[in-house]
């Protein structure tokens, strides 16, 4: 399978579009990559997903997906080689319920925390902390989220270990303290240690200017968070 074959465009910043380059990397998949102006959308993009505009866009044999929880569900169907999600059928629905739960009560929880003040900041670190604990939970005596090896709900949760702690320090908020929730840490430890994270990461202080500009930009608004 030929890089020409499979092409992903994306953001540098962008969480979802990591996702995807783990999951290609993992399964050793060769990808062009296409990196797109989100505040210029070219053409191309539009062209291929004229629904949200928005990327990631996996084009695999001259076909586009999006949405990088529906891509990585295609990466694993299409490569079978390092499986990501589980094998059993209620192991991949819990993996997909914490993914689909952490984007939606933590993500949304944190940008808002990132970007207020006042009551409606400690009303929003209080919910992130809440779902926090309960990922604490989830991720006790294990290693890794998919266990001894990195799967879909480490990829998909991935966010927590790098992006959590560049908009906790632009917000100067803390969601993750080490000593409460050591087991998320210990995971975040392990899962940017694994060679394909660690080789793959965008550079920490261009991603604080970015969040800090993103910050100032939206600070009035509730909406954006991991809209890249």
């Amino acid at each position: 399978m030929g890089s020409q074959d499979v092409k992903l465009l994306s953001f540098w910043v962008s969480p979802y579009g990591k996702r995807v380059e783990w999951a290609l990397k993992l399964k050793g998949v060769e990808y062009e990559y296409v990196e797109e102006d989100i505040t210029n959308k070219s053409s191309l993009l539009l062209e291929l997903n004229p629904v949200s505009k928005k990327v990631p866009v996996l084009v695999h044999d001259q076909k586009a997906i999006a949405e990088s929880f529906i891509i990585l569900e295609y990466i694993d169907e299409t490569w079978k080689q390092y499986p990501l999600l589980p094998q059993h059928p209620y192991q991949r629905a819990i993996a997909r319920f914490w993914a689909i739960s952490a984007e939606q009560k933590l993500g949304k929880v944190v940008w808002v925390a990132m970007c207020t003040i006042g009551d409606e900041r400690e009303k929003s670190l209080k919910e992130a902390r809440e779902v926090m604990d309960k990922i604490e939970e989830e991720i006790k005596g294990k290693k890794f989220f998919g266990g001894d090896n990195i799967g879909y709900l480490d990829i998909a949760l991935g966010w927590i270990s790098y992006w959590l702690p560049v908009w906790e320090e632009v917000g100067s908020i803390q969601i993750i303290d080490p000593l409460k929730y050591s087991a998320t840490t210990a995971w975040m430890t392990n899962f940017l240690s694994h060679p394909v994270i660690k080789d793959s990461l965008p550079p920490r202080d261009k991603m604080l200017v970015y969040y800090h500009n993103a910050r100032n930009k939206r600070a009035s608004t509730h909406h954006g968070l991991l809209k890249v």
